[in-house]
């Protein structure tokens, strides 16, 4: 199951007992919790909603029985109670027993949340029995849709040039995207285009990843590198590597030959080599290495 199951969920007001959700990236961990809290009218958060955080469970002894306790309580008011188990892929084997006993006769009026950080393991799958499972990870093809989401729980609507970008300019990292749609909630308007939000979501920076594509494509080396030179100062190797992989993605979206095909089937290949090398390396260099390759690159006729 996807991340818009999950919001199919929410709409539902999660009505199975018990849930997974896994993600790769805290972000989306965050912002579900978030989404959850409003399940729960503000004045029964005290009593029906729960979050209980497993941070090292070999140095300490996790407070499963507590958790279920709380589970097996009857909620306060008329509403569901809600508990949540963050970092529950730190949990021990006998707390996974013991949450699979809960589960063969779990509560109804209690919805237990399990967030699992990173792949999640055959053991752990086959031992919750009854755990609906949901991976919050988001492709970058569905990324363009939870951030249309995202701004309509703000109140605002993204034109497509506004959505295109910011991921153009900022990559896929959710994080960052967030913020700049606190950004957008600020202008005062309910409708944002790309104008309004080119200066404040690229504050003093001169140039984008817009601008160095341009450049590589172009052919224009001293360019390219006098825009990278600048980029390198304000952004993290991983952000910028995800930009120019949207911003190709974009223009792969338009391609309807052959020839363009296998460019930019090329061109992602090495992006993903970059990304494996800086990874691996921690340096600047497999990026600078990147940029000499796609300028070789023959460009499709």
């Amino acid at each position: 199951m996807s991340y818009r199951n999950f919001l199919d969920e929410l709409k539902k007001g999660l009505p199975s007992t018990a849930y997974m959700l896994v993600a790769s990236d805290s972000f989306l961990h965050s912002e579900a919790m978030s989404f959850i809290k409003t399940l729960v009218p503000e004045g029964e958060r005290d009593f029906n909603f729960e979050i209980f955080d497993i941070v090292n469970a070999k140095e300490s002894d996790t407070p499963l029985d507590q958790i279920i306790d709380v589970l097996n309580t009857v909620p306060f008011f008329t509403g569901r109670k809600f508990v949540i188990i963050e970092n529950s892929n730190k949990l021990l084997k006998k707390d996974l027993k013991k949450l699979a006993q809960y589960l063969l006769t779990p509560s109804e009026s209690s919805v237990l949340v399990l967030l699992h950080s990173g792949a999640l393991k055959k053991e752990t799958k086959d031992t919750l029995i009854g755990v609906r499972q949901i991976s919050l990870d988001i492709s970058e093809r569905e990324t363009p849709v939870w951030l249309r989401t995202k701004a309509k729980s703000r109140g605002i609507e993204l034109s497509d040039a506004a959505v295109n970008y910011l991921l153009g300019t900022i990559g896929p990292d959710l994080g960052l995207l967030s913020s700049e749609l606190d950004k957008c909630t600020l202008l005062g308007k309910t409708r944002i285009e790309k104008e309004d939000i080119a200066d404040t979501t690229e504050g003093k920076r001169t140039f984008s990843a817009f601008a160095l594509v341009d450049a590589l494509r172009a052919k224009d080396e001293e360019e390219a590198f006098r825009i990278y030179r600048v980029l390198r100062d304000t952004e993290e190797p991983y952000s910028l590597l995800g930009a120019l992989n949207w911003q190709y993605g974009r223009l792969f979206a338009e391609t309807n030959t052959p020839a363009g095909r296998n460019y930019f089937n090329r061109v992602f290949e090495l992006i993903s080599e970059a990304d494996v090398a800086v990874k691996s390396s921690g340096s600047a260099y497999p990026m600078e290495l990147l940029l000499v390759r796609l300028l070789k690159l023959s460009k499709p006729r």
